[in-house]
């Protein structure tokens, strides 16, 4: 599996938190009287651990197993777990992948943050099909898409600009077709002291173009879609439900 995340893992919180704000609350809506006596709430791609945070926020019963290949990401998220009482005592963090996840026989519900695109459809496939076998009826799975459900040219543009220190932090991307269906996205960090560049750090990587119904129809499950992307970052998140 290509690890996407460990070269800019140290700047991910930096638009991790405006992401979280922005959709915290659709998954607090989503896990809204969630029953979680079927089992533990799997987070699929936990990367620094925010969206477990949002999740054991909203279920404060629930155990959580929080899944994530990537090490750079998985150590931020391990922090994150051990420095919270109340984490600590409920999340399992896993090293495993989406196509290599070790399941319980049981699960509640699972989350599937910045993961569903990086996936083949085949992978898509197997995973709709392994979490579904575990649900319970009504039993959902909350996932997160980038809103682009067909390739196309994004120019350069800069979407974050943070100041830490002395420091200040901007998070570039474009993106551009790359074969059927999918998109080729690049990434930028730049590190400025006095207005003057100091650091940066480049990434790219391939995303599939999906849209909530087009999982519905992969997984057999039937759909609800919460937010719509808004250019910015804000995601598109939809719920199936088995």
């Amino acid at each position: 599996m290509i690890d996407y995340y460990s070269p800019a893992a140290e700047f991910f919180d930096l638009v991790g938190h405006r992401h979280v704000a922005s959709s915290g609350p659709a998954i607090r809506a989503a896990l809204a009287g969630l029953d979680t006596g079927n089992g533990p709430v799997v987070d699929i791609g936990a990367g620094t651990g925010l969206v477990t945070e949002v999740a054991a926020d909203a279920l404060p019963e629930a155990e959580i197993i929080s899944a994530e290949p990537s090490p750079n990401m998985r150590a931020i998220l391990t922090s994150r777990v051990f420095g919270n009482p109340d984490l600590r005592k409920r999340v399992t963090v896993t090293a495993d992948s989406a196509q290599e996840l070790r399941l319980p026989d049981r699960i509640s519900a699972a989350l599937v943050f910045g993961v569903a695109g990086h996936l083949t459809l085949a992978e898509r496939k197997d995973l709709w099909q392994r979490l579904a076998s575990r649900l319970p009826a009504g039993g959902i799975v909350v996932v997160e898409l980038m809103g682009v459900d067909t390739p196309r040219t994004i120019p350069f543009t800069r979407m974050v600009r943070e100041s830490m220190g002395r420091q200040t932090y901007e998070w570039w991307i474009s993106g551009e077709p790359a074969g059927d269906g999918v998109m080729r996205w690049h990434t930028t960090w730049r590190v400025y002291l006095a207005n003057q560049l100091v650091r940066q750090v480049e990434d790219s990587y391939d995303w599939a173009t999906l849209g909530v119904a087009q999982l519905a129809r992969e997984s057999g499950m039937a759909s609800r879609q919460i937010t719509h992307a808004d250019g910015g970052v804000t995601p598109e998140i939809g719920v199936l439900v088995k």
